[in-house]
């Protein structure tokens, strides 16, 4: 792990301390472990304005097959 300085507000320091406290958990722990859900939530979110911006892209293609002429014709038995 790499050490690392943090600036808290009073408030933050206060709850912070309480939780440390309820739950049996360092300050380090606790702050370690908002850190790892705020990273994962935003790659979450990336990832759905990701897909949102792909979603549609080949949607004013002209030069694209008839799909749905495709796909019947591979589900005839």
């Amino acid at each position: 792990m790499i050490r690392t300085q943090i600036y808290l507000t009073e408030r933050s320091r206060h709850g912070l301390a309480a939780l440390s406290d309820a739950t049996g958990k360092s300050q380090s722990e606790l702050i370690r472990e908002a850190v790892a859900r705020l990273i994962d939530d935003s790659s979450k979110s990336r990832r759905e304005a990701l897909l949102e911006n792909a979603a549609g892209i080949w949607r004013k293609r002209t030069d694209l097959p008839d799909f749905e002429a495709l796909r019947a014709d591979w589900n005839r038995i």
